[in-house]
């Protein structure tokens, strides 16, 4: 009986406990982990984000950027933390989901070793020619691989990037072959492709837009399920005969595994609130990048099957770090 009694009392305790831990969140400022350079588009979007999650609920949130191993470093970092909610990450589908697929012996498995906290923005990739290309579609483009398979040449920023993948989905789901160009880098890639050494380039959404606008580069497809935002006049690869195809590069806020769930509520609702700002859609979309929302076991779910998706891609295609 008197153990009874004592497990109620405990189990009082913890009700008590646990959303007092999260009412009084946070007591000091906020790390947000960027696991990526400054000044590219991951950091780009964190600090937006930080800056308006600081506006909306008076926090302190200190942007810092931790780079290395293809965005890994950043990540172990989140990881060894104290799991109290002062130091989340954010990560990407590249750091998340690629290169624990590609590269042996990583210090972590982020679906293993972090717990989502919510989806924050998502962003299409750009299949594009120079405007004076023949190709006029992605269509013709497919029909010349068709006929010369491995002959078309296409550039990406590098050998196992997202784009590289997305292309071989593609090509498998097309029944083509094409021979990719991996460059150093997208700014590389956009150079020959405007010098007319490469018939096509693979790459962010945002490397192509200036170009598009400006009249000097042709968007063939994106490869959201809709159109983008940003680039509305460009269809999408389902539109051009690839029904339901969908492959966008996203970024995602995580944390150490065992912080509080009282305060990964708190950490989701302000983040989701902040993704609704009409400011801050709009400085997004001008990048190529659109916000998103999601609940934590959203965000888990998606993790899974992104993984389960693109590791199928990687081994079918064999694709390895350079």
């Amino acid at each position: 009986m008197k153990k009874s009694r004592l497990f109620a009392l405990l189990l009082a305790l913890v009700a008590v406990v646990g959303p007092a831990h999260g009412q009084s969140y946070p007591a000091k400022p906020i790390r947000l982990i960027v696991p990526f350079p400054p000044g590219g588009g991951t950091d780009f979007v964190s600090r937006q984000v930080a800056t308006k999650l600081a506006e909306a609920t008076g926090w302190t949130i200190v942007v810092e950027n931790k780079t290395g191993a293809g965005g890994t470093i950043g990540l172990v970092e989140a990881a060894r933390a104290n799991p109290e909610g002062y130091d989340i990450v954010m990560g990407q589908a590249d750091n998340l989901v690629i290169a624990p697929a590609i590269q042996k012996h990583l210090a972590i498995n982020p679906v293993r070793d972090l717990t989502p906290i919510a989806l924050v923005a998502s962003s299409p990739f750009l299949f594009m020619t120079d405007v004076n290309s023949k190709y006029k579609s992605l269509a013709e483009v497919i029909s010349a691989a068709k006929a010369a398979p491995g002959k078309v040449t296409y550039g990406t920023a590098g050998n196992g990037t997202f784009t590289h993948l997305v292309m071989e989905l593609l090509q498998t789901a097309g029944g083509f072959k094409m021979e990719q160009v991996p460059y150093k880098g997208a700014s590389p890639a956009m150079t020959d492709l405007m010098g007319g050494h490469i018939p096509m380039a693979a790459l962010s959404i945002a490397s192509g837009m200036p170009g598009i606008q400006g009249g000097k580069l042709r968007g063939l497809a994106v490869t959201s399920r809709q159109r983008s935002p940003a680039l509305p006049d460009v269809p999408t690869v389902a539109e051009s005969g690839f029904k339901d195809f969908e492959a966008t590069g996203w970024l995602a806020i995580l944390a150490p595994n065992g912080i509080p769930p009282a305060v990964v509520t708190k950490l989701n609702t302000e983040i989701s609130k902040v993704m609704q700002n009409p400011d801050l859609r709009k400085t997004l979309i001008a990048q190529g990048v659109e916000a998103r929302t999601s609940t934590p076991e959203e965000l888990g779910s998606m993790l899974n099957s992104e993984t389960t998706k693109w590791r199928k891609i990687i081994e079918s295609a064999g694709i390895k770090s350079d």
